[in-house]
């Protein structure tokens, strides 16, 4: 056979599995692959991973007929590849293993999901507990790649042969008794395609409660704060515990509103993770149980797409102690989250929620992905999954994206002048 004719390979036709290992250095790929080409073999698969200056390149190729068939000079016999592959590989002071077998991979079970775990650090004992987790499950770690080694280490495992519904509890489990982070999500195309991503303000987007910093100008930070608290951790109706903390302003003059604006602090990553969502073409909104006196500004500021929070009315120049219009509170997250993607012309599967508190898990529960950030226990529980380091661009390793690619768009902005 020619190497102009097409090749069908069967299942059961002899294959063989090219195994390189050694020192990396530029040209290896094209050295392997150019021996092989005097064989006239077909490519099957390649797979090919470099780690600490160590290459490991696999190549699985048809096996050569015995010599020539048609008078030419092309081809050979196993026995002549093994040795030439051999030969070259010691060339280049590398090693080289050639395996015989029958046809291709063997098919991967069906239930396909990324598994992404996030370790500060990631212990050999915490792979080992998430590994044998998956197996337990039915589960096929079928690739491992690392996502980021800064500024916590991030890796993948492609897992096949098991539902995403029953890993994602089994890991949840496992994860919370390690320590670590676990995001499982359903493999496909929409992995790399959750084109709409919103997140709460206070204590995920920023560092701050903001209503306690306006409480802090009137004088009663204290007694907003315990309240505030109560209501995150699911202790207080949300609405009534608004209206509350939002009387104790009555009386504050409204240029108390530009002092907070610059006094909120945004959370370690923040900017980070909306630049690289926005270059890489994701809409990006937040949603709050804040003010827009404050998320105006942050959208603004932060190129947002979305943003709605409750509103306080001022009259004559003062807050009145009164909030108007429609309140965000738990519900109204959801619902926020349900507009944004419609008006976006995303799926509500396709979506991605981050929240701290209690009055963010309908919208966490809504969305394709529902991250709690360093939450309170009771979202953490009921999330699908949680990052508990204080970084927010960690979330961008839950999408698959990798730290390679936040530093490209982070190398590409243009500092403002």
């Amino acid at each position: 056979m020619s190497a102009s004719q097409p090749r069908q390979t069967a299942d059961a036709a002899p294959t063989l599995l090219v195994k390189i290992f050694g020192k990396d250095r530029p040209g290896i790929t094209a050295g392997l692959f150019d021996t092989l080409a005097a064989y006239s073999l077909d490519v099957i698969d390649i797979e090919q991973v470099v780690t600490r200056g160590r290459i490991v390149l696999c190549a699985l190729v048809t096996s050569p007929a015995d010599g020539d068939t048609d008078g030419g000079t092309d081809g050979g016999t196993e026995g002549e590849l093994r040795a030439t592959v051999h030969s070259w590989a010691e060339s280049l002071k590398l090693q080289a293993e050639i395996i015989s077998g029958t046809g291709d991979n063997r098919p991967r079970g069906s239930g396909r999901s990324h598994v992404t775990v996030l370790g500060h650090p990631l212990s050999a004992e915490s792979t080992a507990a998430i590994a044998a987790r998956i197996t337990s499950t039915g589960g096929n770690i079928d690739r491992i790649f690392r996502l980021a080694k800064y500024p916590v280490t991030a890796v993948e495992f492609a897992v096949s042969g098991t539902e995403t519904g029953p890993l994602r509890t089994a890991l949840a489990t496992e994860a919370a008794e390690i320590g670590v982070d676990v995001a499982v999500v359903s493999a496909g195309l929409h992995h790399r395609a959750q084109r709409l991503v919103v997140m709460d303000v206070d204590s995920t987007l920023i560092q701050d409660e903001v209503i306690e910093l306006f409480a802090a100008h009137a004088g009663c930070e204290e007694q907003v704060a315990e309240v505030t608290a109560r209501a995150m951790a699911g202790e207080l109706d949300f609405e009534q515990s608004l209206h509350a903390r939002v009387a104790l302003l009555a009386g504050l003059d409204a240029s108390v509103v530009e002092k907070v604006r610059a006094e909120v602090r945004l959370t370690p990553g923040a900017r980070t993770l909306i630049r690289t969502l926005k270059r890489l073409g994701y809409q990006v909104g937040v949603v709050s149980g804040g003010f827009t006196q404050v998320t105006d500004g942050l959208k603004d500021q932060l190129g947002l797409d979305f943003a709605s929070a409750n509103t306080l009315e001022i009259v004559d120049g003062k807050l009145t102690g009164r909030v108007v219009g429609e309140i965000v509170d738990r519900a109204g997250k959801a619902r926020l989250l349900r507009r944004f993607a419609a008006e976006a012309g995303v799926p509500l599967s396709q979506t991605v929620a981050i929240g701290d508190g209690a009055n963010d898990l309908d919208m966490l529960n809504a969305a394709g992905l529902g991250v709690a950030f360093n939450a309170k226990p009771v979202v953490r529980r009921a999330a699908h999954t949680a990052v508990n380091v204080p970084f927010l661009d960690t979330v961008l390793y839950l999408l698959g994206i990798t730290r390679e690619e936040v530093e490209e768009v982070e190398a590409a902005e243009v500092p403002s002048t």
